[in-house]
This record gives structure tokens, C-alpha cells and sequence, in this order.
């Protein structure tokens, strides 16, 4: 197969699917939870359109997922842990001194969607 050969193509997810999400009072709640299910070592969150939050996908290794993403561009999420951040600050600080990052995802459309999302179930 030669280089000429080769197509890119760019198939988004169509559907995201989020079994829990919490709501968390203040970004430091939310930073305080993301280091202790971090276990201690540096993590970090995502930030669009006013909110801060994480999540866990539901990894595509049995059979039912991998055939769920391929055939209808489904993916699923197990948790979202999610905060209000009107504005983007590049880390959030705890009382306890943790310090978490935030990547700024607001050029993501996909993310962008889902924070829309996340701050209508507020």
C-alpha cells in the first residue's frame, strides 16, 4: 500500500452516553475528589463552556461496546464529576495546597456539547 493510497477520514461520536454524573458545589470539591481518586499523582480536568469536569469511559474491549461505537458511533462514559467555572483558570488550588490542571478543551465541539449538557442537569 503506497502513502497515495492512504484517506483520512474524521467520524465523530454520535452519541455519548453518561451513566452518573455529580454535580460538585465548588471546583476545589471537585479537584479534592479528582486527586483522591487519582490516588496522589497529578491528574487533571477538562474545561469548556463554563464547566469544569472529568470523566471515565467505559473502555471498548468487550465485544457489546466495540460493536456499539463501530456500528452507531455510541460511546459511554461511566462517571462525569462536574463543576461550574464561569470563567477558564489554567489550575484550580485547594486549601490543602493540591494543585489540579485544567486543559482548556473549548475548541472541542464534542466537549463543548457535553458541557452544555452537564450544566442543564445542574
Amino acid at each position: 500500500m503506497s502513502e497515495k493510497e492512504v484517506t483520512v477520514k474524521y467520524a465523530p461520536f454520535k452519541e455519548i452516553v453518561i451513566m452518573e454524573r455529580t454535580c460538585f458545589a465548588t471546583t476545589e470539591e471537585l479537584a479534592r475528589f479528582t486527586s483522591v481518586i487519582a490516588g496522589g499523582k497529578l491528574a487533571g480536568l477538562y474545561w469548556a463552556d463554563g464547566v469544569v469536569f472529568l470523566y471515565f469511559p467505559l473502555p471498548a474491549s468487550t465485544t457489546s461496546v466495540a460493536k456499539a461505537l463501530i456500528e452507531t458511533g455510541r460511546v459511554y462514559w461511566t462517571f462525569v464529576g462536574f463543576a461550574l467555572m464561569p470563567k477558564y483558570e489554567p489550575t484550580i488550588e485547594t486549601k490543602e495546597k493540591m494543585i489540579v490542571p485544567i486543559i482548556n478543551m473549548s475548541s472541542d465541539t464534542i466537549l463543548k456539547k457535553v458541557a452544555q449538557w452537564l450544566k442543564e442537569q445542574k
